[in-house]
């Protein structure tokens, strides 16, 4: 199965997901 991504794109921030196993990990860039 392939990989699963959420993506929220806010107007002050946004955030990336994907799902490990049962969990989702955000994805943190040099700004956390």
């Amino acid at each position: 199965m392939g990989k699963i991504i959420g993506i929220d794109l806010g107007t002050t921030n946004s955030c990336v997901s994907v799902m490990e196993g049962n969990e989702p990990v955000v994805i943190a860039n040099s700004e956390g």
